[in-house]
């Protein structure tokens, strides 16, 4: 259970604090985007330090698919990360809705942070986004903390420098989710189109990371590289 709290935890400060700066830094100009990405990065190489050695700091439904299709991990321990995650996705949306209820707080994305799909040319163009981030990003994930070829030691920088790239690059188009609880929590919260579209940024970085998982088995596979 100490796993799964930990994830769960993890979720939510991720959804929190990276969230939490969207909303108050928007991400209308060129600083917004860039203090964005770096809250979403910093948080992750915090937490990699703060509970990896506990549940190995996933925070991410996509990515703990991609460690159990790997073979890393049981199915029975992938089910309790994914409740966990969604679980503190979900408080942290809660409390950035209850934030700018209680003490006013800005809220500049208009939406609590939540990912969208009109500047990606609608509902399959953010689709496709998503899946093309979410492979690369757990890709990273897979290669840097593989036991016989990673590096276990630098991962959880080498990850959050990732998770910067990606953003930079997809939160313009979609907010950038690669993270279905990351997504789904502020869009219960925010309703409408978030809402109505969460599925996207939950369905999508699913398919991404189980892609990842395929071609990663193929570079880790001893028969194959011979």
């Amino acid at each position: 259970m100490k796993k799964y709290f930990a994830e769960c935890l993890g979720t939510f400060v991720l959804t929190f604090l990276g969230c939490g700066t969207a909303m108050f830094l928007g991400c209308a100009d060129t600083a917004g985007v860039v203090g964005t990405a770096i809250a979403f990065g910093l948080t992750v190489v915090a937490m990699a330090y703060t509970i990896g050695g506990i549940s190995g700091c996933h925070i991410n439904p996509a990515i703990t698919l991609g460690v159990a299709l790997s073979g890393r991990m049981s199915w029975k321990d992938a089910c309790g990360y994914w409740v966990g995650q969604f679980i503190g996705g979900i408080i942290a949306g809660a409390l950035l809705f209850a934030l700018t209820k209680v003490v006013s707080a800005p809220d500049l994305t208009g939406g609590l942070g939540t990912n969208g799909v009109a500047n990606a040319g609608g509902v399959w163009g953010a689709f496709l986004v998503e899946v093309i981030a979410t492979f690369l990003f757990v890709l990273v994930v897979l290669g840097v903390t593989d036991s016989k070829l990673g590096d276990g030691k630098r991962a959880g920088i080498v990850i959050g420098l990732t998770l910067i790239l990606v953003h930079l690059v997809c939160i313009n188009l979609t907010g950038t989710s690669v993270n279905p609880a990351r997504s789904l929590g502020p869009a219960l919260f925010a309703c409408g189109d978030a809402l109505k579209n969460v599925w996207v940024f939950i369905a999508a970085p699913l398919v991404g990371g189980a892609l990842s998982a395929l071609v990663w088995k193929c570079f880790a596979c001893e028969k194959c590289s011979k």
